[in-house]
């Protein structure tokens, strides 16, 4: 089982078989799943100094999932432990909910294989755990494990369990799957309208609505049998006006690969072309969540070549980004006599922040930059990149928006986990909320106008524009998909620590060797190693192995000292790989091919020694 700050994770189908989409889990990982259970009530007992904290627990819809919650339903009634069981719900959903509880276990393995499962843990922040206090809850769960009656233990509280009590949890559920989905949805209202004030609320959805009624809108989702079937997200579009067409919509319903990269979001693509052959022209946005429904990456209709596309993960995350910091630019041009009466809590002073993780695409930067925001990078791992912006918070910082650009992956405050509805609705922010005049009869830009205007591209905005031309003023850059295959290596030394020293030791001499080329063709003259563990990013290292386990970027610098280029490498937390990329500003694929190729040479030679 790998045990990360992200989840624990292995493959809990009973025959070994990470793509066997059968359900059960076998005697060895039902043991697993109860010392699990314990040692959480354990922690949350102690951290919370309540003896019977409210826990709530749901799962995604693999087949696994129903025995993994029957042993941790099991176990949590012997020990006497109120828990809420929701069932089949988005991790986004539970974690909104548990905002109102002490914390919540969550059954998912993501974007993994369908024969994969495993565990989430969080407390009661509508987030995981941190990286310091997952790395308590594993040492504590390792040990347990080691114990030599730890299965025999296991097997007597499973059998201990009262079959009645049992049953009640189950029974109780759909209430409590009631009360998560409406706690989820306003918890909604408030995230896409940055406030908690429902005047406020209102104000912004009307201006959705108003467009919409002027401009129809549909969005495609390929549901793909994931949790998001279980949730509200065609009930909230509705409510918006918006038109839902979805697919593959029935729970478990997983007709394809579960991870929501390009190769498997063709499916909503086709859905789509269909559609607008078939006359139903609304439908110009779509988006496909993996299995826990925390992530979804875009589709969107391209009117001028009449074609549905895949937005690239970095590119979605970059719109993302570009569309909250112009909505609070909105937000806070807004006459003072408005927001008055609207009695809005947003703050007119902005000490803007994004939080990202090390493989986030430069063009962040460049975005950050127009609206005088700050970027700062955590290591990979969501947990990571939520903790850096609670720290930033607590420095002052506004940090509205973060996330992993590397997946596509937006977090939106004050949610604290990626949900494809707050990054689709970003997108819808940018197409409806245009040009409009306030009650005192002032004008005020919309999204895209107010980011052209700070990009310094006025001529680029017209008042009819559309997905694509929003897509076309992205600053362009060149990067490595996080799911092709050169981006993946399989590494045979443990220590990436030692690793990473072997690495420095053949880039040094390589770069020597190759600089008059990398000036004379590439315009690259200098080099800065940079490093990212947990939360904390190391500038201008001279030694590449203090990295260890964490992100190693190597940027690379023109003769105006501007970032061009990069190299990015870490051992996966969650998957036994060693995952790589590039970034180089421009359209550039051939020095971006160049690089990466470069540094797989290098540490295929470095694995080898």
């Amino acid at each position: 089982m790998i045990l990360s700050a992200s989840g624990w994770r292995k493959v809990f189908v009973e025959s070994g078989d990470e793509n066997d989409s059968g359900s059960e889990i076998g005697d060895d990982n039902s043991a697993l799943v109860a010392i699990a259970a314990n040692t959480f009530i354990d922690y949350i007992v102690k951290k919370t100094g309540n003896r019977q904290p409210s826990i709530v627990l749901g799962r995604d819809t693999r087949p696994t999932g129903t025995a993994i919650a029957d042993i941790m339903i099991r176990i949590f009634s012997l020990r006497n432990i109120p828990i809420q069981y929701i069932g089949i719900a988005a991790a986004p959903e539970i974690m909104a909910y548990s905002k109102t509880q002490d914390g919540f276990v969550y059954i998912s393995a993501s974007h993994n294989p369908i024969g994969h499962n495993g565990i989430k843990f969080g407390l009661g922040d509508g987030g995981v755990l941190s990286a310091a206090e997952a790395t308590l809850l594993a040492e504590d769960f390792k040990t347990r494990c080691e114990k030599d009656d730890a299965i025999d233990e296991a097997v007597r509280m499973v059998l201990a369990s009262n079959d009645e009590e049992v049953d009640w949890f189950y029974a109780e559920s759909m209430a409590y799957k009631k009360a998560a989905t409406a706690e989820y949805h306003n918890f909604s209202r408030e995230v896409i309208s940055a406030t908690k004030n429902a005047n406020f609320q209102n104000y912004v959805f009307s201006k959705i609505r108003q467009r919409i009624k002027y401009n129809s809108l549909g969005i495609v989702v390929d549901m793909n049998g994931s949790a998001r079937t279980m949730s509200i997200d065609k009930s909230f579009f509705e409510e918006c006006g918006i038109t839902y067409y979805g697919i593959n919509d029935n729970p478990g319903q997983i007709v394809h690969e579960i991870i929501p990269e390009p190769e498997n979001l063709v499916y909503c693509a086709r859905e789509m072309e269909r559609l607008q052959k078939e006359g139903h022209e609304d439908a110009i946005l779509g988006y496909m969540p993996d299995c826990d429904g925390d992530r979804g990456n875009i589709v969107y209709w391209d009117s001028s070549e009449k074609k549905a596309k895949v937005l690239k993960a970095q590119e979605v995350f970059s719109l993302s980004v570009l569309a909250e910091l112009s909505f609070m630019t909105c937000v806070n041009e807004i006459s003072l006599q408005e927001m008055s009466s609207l009695e809005t809590s947003i703050s007119s002073e902005q000490n803007l922040a994004i939080a990202v993780n090390g493989p986030t695409s430069m063009r962040i930067d460049e975005i950050a930059k127009a609206f005088n925001a700050k970027v700062y990078r955590a290591e990979v791992g969501e947990a990571n990149v939520v903790n850096l912006a609670r720290a930033l918070r607590q420095r002052g910082y506004d940090v509205r928006i973060l996330g992993e650009g590397s997946n596509g992956g937006t977090i939106t405050h004050p949610a604290a986990v990626r949900d494809p509805l707050n990054t689709i609705f970003a997108l819808v922010k940018l197409l409806t909320i245009r040009d409009f005049m306030d009650n005192e009869g002032c004008m005020h830009k919309g999204l895209f106008h107010i980011w052209c205007d700070a990009r310094g591209i006025e001529e680029s905005y017209d008042d009819n524009f559309k997905i694509e031309d929003i897509i076309k003023t992205l600053p362009v850059y060149t990067t490595t998909g996080v799911s092709e295959k050169r981006a993946v290596l399989h590494i045979k030394t443990s220590d990436h620590g030692i690793l990473k020293g072997k690495f420095q030791k053949l880039f040094e001499s390589s770069w020597k060797k190759n600089l008059p080329i990398f000036k004379q063709r590439y315009g690259i003259e200098s080099y800065k190693a940079v490093c990212t563990n947990g939360v904390t990013q190391k500038s201008d290292i001279s030694d590449f192995s203090i990295s260890g386990k964490g992100g190693l970027k190597v940027i690379f610098y023109d003769k105006n000292n501007e970032a061009v280029a990069f190299i990015w490498m870490r051992g996966s937390g969650t998957e036994p790989v060693f995952r790589i990329m590039c970034d180089v500003k421009g359209h550039n694929p051939k020095l971006e091919h160049l690089l990466l190729e470069w540094e797989t040479r290098m540490l295929n030679h470095a694995d080898k020694d």
